[in-house]
């Protein structure tokens, strides 16, 4: 049994170098606190995982169905409002626990992506994008209206902590983000043997009207994207509201859409890990670039530019494509420096 895990580990992770670096950073991920525990560090590096699994969220819902969801942030915002809500407690009711108030968040995320699915069962590209762009702002207008409960501009605030320590935060946010990520990469996988939505949505991503012509409902995989996909940035939106401890009107942001768009598409969009490495790239280096505020959004928006430029797939496809190499015969993943395949032996080149 041991040596099996341990062939399919060498054969699986270790032979193919995109995976191999993805253990690698995740070995780093926790020994950060062994080598610093700044407030300051954590702080960035906690936000950093937050916003990583709410830009995978988009990925998961725009990438991979083709929905172009301009209004991303409404699914965080009525996470981190009904979170606060509930754990604040008067007026509304009792005061929930932290571990009852995020899940009842992300299952209002997912109320609200169904909401907003519904005119993606009519509109398409730039209709649909516009309608989702406006499903926050109605939001905001609500919050607006009804400050008694709300908090109006100021938002709801003195909600409890995650935990008392910076580290176990780092901790929590690394161990929610490394199952969520997983998560929505195993549901887009298309060679999964296990779960079949991976090629589904691909297939409805291409051609919508192939996909339903081929039998395939696509109302209810259309349900089903912005669902998970509202549910795991539900989870980012209450883990935001609990450390920060406020759920404000900028959590319904615009902006905050954008830039998970952003993210995707610098790191790779239709990859799950290029989301990833677009947040780990571009959030800290624009919380590191805050002391030249003057210059910060000038500097940002030139290395976007120029990535996107140079590598218009993106710099986590990019770099993949320059160490990997799949075998035009048997279809598994080699290393780039091989000249023959390491399953069938055909020539890669």
């Amino acid at each position: 049994m041991l040596s099996r895990i341990f062939r399919d580990f060498q054969g699986d992770i270790i032979a193919i170098p995109g995976r191999l670096i993805a253990l690698i950073f995740l070995l780093l991920l926790f020994i950060v606190p062994a080598f610093t525990q700044q407030p300051y560090i954590l702080r960035i590096l906690i936000f950093t995982n937050m916003f990583t699994i709410f830009a995978v969220s988009w990925d998961f819902i725009s990438g991979y169905t083709g929905q172009m969801n301009f209004g991303h942030a409404l699914f965080f915002g009525v996470a981190a409002y009904v979170t606060a809500m509930l754990n604040r407690g008067a007026p509304l009711g009792p005061h929930w626990p932290i571990w009852i108030t995020i899940p009842l968040g992300a299952l209002a995320a997912v109320v609200a992506g169904v909401l907003m699915c519904l005119p993606a069962l009519r509109l398409r590209g730039p209709y649909l994008a516009l309608v989702t762009l406006a499903f926050p702002l109605i939001l905001q207008g609500i919050i607006f209206s009804f400050t008694q409960f709300t908090g109006g501009e100021l938002g709801i605030s003195g909600i409890d902590r995650i935990t008392e320590s910076r580290v176990a935060d780092y901790y929590i946010s690394v161990v929610v983000m490394i199952v969520s990520v997983f998560i929505m990469w195993k549901l887009t996988d298309a060679k999964s043997s296990l779960v079949r939505t991976g090629i589904i949505m691909h297939a409805i991503r291409e051609d919508e009207i192939a996909a339903r012509a081929s039998g395939i409902n696509t109302i209810r995989y259309k349900l089903f994207a912005f669902a998970v996909g509202g549910f795991f940035a539900g989870i980012a939106g209450a883990l935001y509201a609990h450390f920060l401890r406020i759920a404000g009107p900028s959590s319904l942001d615009l902006t905050l859409s954008f830039q998970a768009i952003i993210w995707t598409v610098f790191g790779g969009i239709v990859s799950i890990y290029g989301a990833v490495v677009g947040t780990f790239i571009l959030y800290p280096l624009t919380e590191s670039l805050r002391f030249i505020s003057e210059y910060r959004m000038l500097i940002f928006a030139v290395i976007v530019v120029l990535i996107l430029l140079f590598m218009p797939e993106g710099i986590a496809v990019w770099i993949r494509d320059k160490i990997e190499r799949q075998c035009p015969r048997c279809k598994l993943t080699n290393v780039a420096w091989r000249h023959t395949c390491r399953a069938c032996s055909a020539d890669l080149y």
